[in-house]
């Protein structure tokens, strides 16, 4: 305790410092007993917005299959997740999850051209039942 008191103590009689940006790469002042250094930043001032990237991964629209452009009325390309979007919105639309079962989709004509002929899919197999229609 008495070591904190002593540091508290020695900063508090020394005088307020002033940083001051300097266009030099640093300097080094002194403020009563206390030594200030000061580092120049970079020559560009600091923009707050940041950088948008283009996107990536699933993020990232892909070519599609005839059967997928059809499905989506006609895009020729379409990210993962937007293709996923038209899907669940076309399921509620039409009321195609079974009332027992929530999990799994009863696939009318439209989603057994996507999903390869299949009568009934479980919803965490519609991901991996689309990639075969993103086109590398």
């Amino acid at each position: 305790m008495a070591v904190s008191l002593g540091l508290f103590s020695a900063f508090s009689t020394v005088q307020t410092a002033l940083f001051l940006k300097s266009s030099s790469s640093s300097s080094v002042r002194l403020a009563g007993n206390l030594r200030v250094a000061t580092f120049a930043g970079s020559a560009k001032p600091a923009t707050t917005e940041p950088k948008k990237g283009e996107p990536r991964g699933i993020m990232k629209p892909g070519r599609v299959s005839p059967e997928m452009q059809t499905f989506l009325g006609g895009l020729p390309e379409i990210p993962r997740t937007q293709a996923l979007k038209f899907i669940w919105a076309h399921i509620k639309q039409h009321n195609l999850q079974d009332p027992e079962d929530k999990k799994v989709i009863i696939c009318d004509n439209k989603l057994k051209k996507i999903f390869g002929g299949r009568d009934r899919v479980g919803f965490l197999e519609i991901a991996g039942l689309i990639s075969p229609h993103f086109l590398k």
